[in-house]
């Protein structure tokens, strides 16, 4: 991580600050100080108004009462989580327009190198001294390679195709190009509302380290990502009940920090109340006439009783009934999934068994939400069988939210003519339900168009599981929510006895929730691994290395052959050599293999029904990731097999 210095000079200082909406106050008496090289987290409930204080410190908004104090000179760019951009624009404009100070040195340069070719004396001097100056603004404002670092910036943030306009991309794709301006401009302090949205489980790694290692200058980060808050944040704040709070560290550091405060919190609140039990007790004892002692000590008792206690803050409570299901949940046999003419997924081989959470994990485009679309019956495999069990009950979470009604209020929206809930055995009345999801009556009247994006996350997720269900499937469930919305969802899955499919950028979610991981490297395959994250992101990187050692040994084959090519005479070419025949040893070797790779698809087959097996996820479900592993290096042996097998039946 970069080196912070605390006593570096302020960049923004924010004191007294007030912001209301309507009879809502957001921000009361708010102070935020950040200072240069500083990495600040920035945490707090959906809706808190995290988005409103990153606005008012990138001056887009004004408080209502307070003050901002900015550096001189100082630059503060700021991600919103829907950014406007010209539509006709090129990612590639966009970016390079960031770089206003390099943009102008480099011209300044070339324009001097230019003129030099016809100066002379006086004015040849003069050319000589502008072209250092400019050459001198050029290393300040990023180096001779600025252009090439935004291009390889956008490649490593998933924008491919820097020459399209921007008009024709996705909401996320168009946040990516965003992001990619902000890190190659290199501002002073960079204000990053939700970044982490909408990347894959690489990239944000990879973001994750730029920031801690490489990024010079200030950041804040409005995030829900967990790893990505403990990894690169020095300091996290907390916004609660319109009050920001400081603690030093990242994300488990500020969780230990609140934890005590909050048990200080208790334990005053306690003596506060024997206190007032005891002087209530000694008043009723008392008679009227009192000495001045008696009337301090009544004083005291008065002042107990009108102190106000903490304030107690709101969380969410999920809770979900699971119906009965049958041995499998989902069954897919040599499944291939074609989308626009491209096959996505091929010859995909699984089966999903009660009480199993896999998490779908891979880069933007290589199939993950076509996937979810097969297995809801929306989109038909190209090859193969997908069997839904037959008592199967799916309940889904788009991650656009496009089952909510926009004008409809939130209570109508959940509701849905239904005036209770019942989970279980329980039986709940439909506004008590909305307020465990941290809707209060006045916001159940609410519009969903008129909520954040977190809020309408939580109105989906009030709706999804007042419903009956055995298998969840979860798009991007983690855009948008407050850890603690997250955190409870996790306790859910985690103690749910049905099943789940998770599609999640969010390593802290996936490595908490996940039983397994099916990750899509993007070419066509579907690779089952055993753990989190980790390993998804492991295989990811071995995987690239492997591409790019292919296209070397390709261009290094595609060399030799244009020089073979060149030193060819002109004759007439030679007949092919002949097929080297199969040796003494290697003709055993082949007809043993038969042998060999029957009893390793046995092995397989076996390892898979133990998988299979219901009860192996409910009473020894700490052996399945060994058997993952075990089943995952038994396809690889048999894999191995069969590639001989072919090699050395082509030379009999």
């Amino acid at each position: 991580m970069t080196t912070f210095d605390p006593s570096a000079p302020p960049i923004i200082t924010a004191r007294g600050i007030l912001k209301s909406v309507g009879p809502r106050v957001l921000l009361q008496d708010v102070e935020v100080i950040v200072r240069q090289g500083e990495r600040v987290g920035l945490v707090g409930r959906n809706g808190a108004g995290k988005s409103t204080l990153a606005r008012i410190l990138a001056a887009i908004d004004p408080p209502d009462v307070g003050s901002i104090a900015r550096r001189r000179d100082a630059t503060v760019l700021y991600l919103e989580q829907d950014p406007v951009l010209d539509p006709i624009a090129t990612p590639r404009a966009i970016v390079t327009s960031g770089l206003t100070a390099w943009s102008e040195a480099r011209g300044r340069h070339e324009r001097a190198t230019a003129a030099l070719a016809d100066a002379h004396g006086d004015a040849a001097t003069a050319l000589l001294e502008e072209q250092a100056a400019a050459a001198a603004d050029v290393e300040r404002a990023g180096g001779w390679s600025a252009d090439h670092r935004a291009l390889t910036m956008l490649e490593r943030l998933g924008v491919p195709d820097v020459d399209r306009a921007v008009g024709t991309m996705s909401g996320g794709e168009r946040r990516r190009v965003a992001l990619a301006k902000i890190l190659v401009a290199r501002p002073d302090l960079a204000i990053l509302d939700e970044p982490t949205n909408h990347l894959d489980v690489e990239t944000i790694a990879w973001l994750e380290e730029y920031l801690s290692e490489e990024y010079p200058g200030a950041i804040l980060l409005v995030t829900h990502d967990r790893f990505m808050l403990d990894r690169v944040c020095m300091r996290t704040l907390e916004l609660a009940n319109a009050h920001v709070a400081s603690y030093d560290g990242g994300y488990g550091a500020y969780l230990e920090a609140k934890a005590e405060r909050e048990m200080l919190e208790a334990r005053t609140e306690s003596n506060r109340q024997n206190f007032l039990r005891k002087e209530i007790e000694w008043l009723r004892r008392q008679p009227k006439a009192r000495s001045t002692k008696q009337k301090a000590r009544i004083g005291r008792a008065e002042s107990a009783k009108a102190a106000p206690p903490p304030k107690k803050e709101l969380r969410a409570v999920l809770e979900a009934s699971a119906t009965r299901s049958g041995k499998s949940v989902l069954d897919l046999r040599d499944v291939a999934i074609d989308v626009g003419g491209k096959r996505l997924i091929r010859d995909l081989t699984m089966s999903l068994v009660p009480g199993e959470r896999l998490a779908i994990v891979g880069r933007n485009g290589t199939g993950k939400t076509s996937f979810i679309r097969a297995v809801l019956g929306e989109l038909a495999p190209a090859a193969g069988t997908l069997t839904v069990g037959a008592n199967a009950k799916v309940a889904y979470f788009d991650q656009h939210r496009a089952n909510l009604d926009e004008d409809a209020s939130v209570f109508d929206n959940v509701a849905m003519d239904r005036t209770r809930v019942e989970i279980g055995s329980q039986s709940i009345e439909m506004r008590s339900w909305l307020e465990r999801f941290l809707f209060d009556s006045e916001r159940q009247r609410q519009p969903v168009r008129s909520l954040s994006g977190g809020e309408r996350a939580r109105v989906a997720l009030a709706k999804l599981l007042s419903v009956p269900s055995n298998l969840v499937i979860l798009d991007e469930p983690t855009n948008d929510l407050d850890v603690e919305t997250l955190s409870a969802l996790e306790d859910l899955l985690c103690e749910w006895e049905g099943s789940a499919i998770v599609v999640t950028h969010d390593r802290w979610f996936l490595d908490r929730v996940a039983t397994g991981v099916l990750y899509l490297p993007g070419d066509g395959r579907a690779v089952r691994l055993a753990g989190g994250s980790e390993a998804a992101i492991a295989f990811a990187e071995a995987h690239q290395e492997a591409l790019k050692e292919a296209q070397k040994e390709a261009q290094k084959e595609a060399q030799k052959e244009a020089q073979r090519d060149l030193r060819a005479p002109s004759v007439p070419p030679a007949s092919a050599p002949a097929k080297k025949k199969l040796s003494f040893a290697e003709t055993k070797e082949a007809d043993a293999l038969p042998v060999r790779i029957e009893e390793d698809e046995a092995k397989v087959a076996a390892l898979e029904a133990a998988l299979a097996d219901p009860s192996l996820y409910k009473d020894r479900g700490h052996e399945v990731p060994g058997r993952r592993a075990e089943l995952d290096a038994a396809k690889g042996a048999l894999a191995a097999l069969y590639a001989r097998w072919e090699e050395l039946e082509a030379r009999r």
